[in-house]
């Protein structure tokens, strides 16, 4: 029993830490923090209007810190590095918003939500849902009419799955993205995500947005293969809309470009 609550205790501490960290880059952008209900789930948002655009710009949140260990979960998948959230701090739009994924940055320090969807279920019907939900009501509460979506690792999935049910993206950016979650995960060896859709099967659906996909050369957890089998299907043998960036791996670097990378046409 000691031991339990010594663990607890750690646990609530680490969750501490990186909250502070997180409210930190959020109040330094000048984000304010707002929990969104939106279909099944409460996703963790945080946004910045600063005038009156007809665009926004919507980022995604990668799986974060979904296992412990190659074969066991997580009990808490609020990622320890919120590299979405740095990338949104960084960007100059007038109207940006971070959104988390399910899970994440729970109001009670526990999560909401059943683990399977920071596992199998990750990319579900209902996440999409969600998602979808939450931007309908950021439109109407900016009143803009244009979504831009940057999607950070699984977030990328997300941003495509979510641009497929939509007419009103009108920019696809993926980070490091999971595009090809069947690679993925025979590439780690790992359980495929049965309860998941796949952006593979909408990737037609895609092709007529401006899209542009950042891999990083040392990325090796998204390799460049993942990204190029989407495109494949996308665009045939046409990959100018991949950007490989140099020197950058999974986690680290993206924030130090990225102001430079938002410069490249789509």
């Amino acid at each position: 029993m000691k031991r339990g609550i010594q663990i607890a205790a750690v646990m609530l501490a680490v969750v501490s830490i990186l909250g502070c960290a997180t409210i930190d880059i959020a109040g330094k952008a000048g984000f304010t923090k707002e929990y969104i209900k939106a279909g099944d789930f409460t996703l963790l948002s945080y946004q910045r209007f600063n005038k009156l655009s007809d665009k926004i710009s919507i980022y995604i949140e990668g799986d974060g810190r979904a296992w412990e260990a190659k074969h066991r979960l997580s009990d808490d998948p609020t990622p320890s590095n919120p590299v979405a959230l740095k990338l949104a701090a960084l960007d100059p739009a007038d109207n940006v918003v971070y959104i988390a994924r399910p899970g994440q940055y729970s109001p009670t320090d526990i999560p909401e939500c059943n683990s399977k969807y920071w596992s199998g279920y990750r990319f579900a019907p209902e996440v999409i849902d969600s998602f979808n939900s939450a931007i309908d009501i950021l439109k109407e509460k900016s009143g803009v009419k244009f979504v831009k979506l940057i999607g950070y690792s699984g977030g990328g999935a997300i941003a495509v799955l979510v641009a497929a049910r939509r007419s009103d993206v009108n920019a696809l950016v993926t980070v490091a993205g999971n595009l090809n979650p069947k690679a993925f995960c025979a590439y780690h060896h790992v359980t495929q995500l049965d309860g998941s859709l796949d952006p593979m099967d909408v990737a037609k659906a895609v092709t007529h947005i401006p899209q542009r996909h950042f891999v990083g050369s040392r990325d090796k957890i998204v390799p460049f293969a993942i990204v190029e089998s989407f495109v494949k299907i996308e665009k045939g043998e046409n990959y100018e809309c991949i950007t490989v960036v140099e020197g950058a791996s999974h986690n680290d670097d993206w924030g130090k470009r990225w102001k430079e990378l938002l410069l490249i046409p789509l």
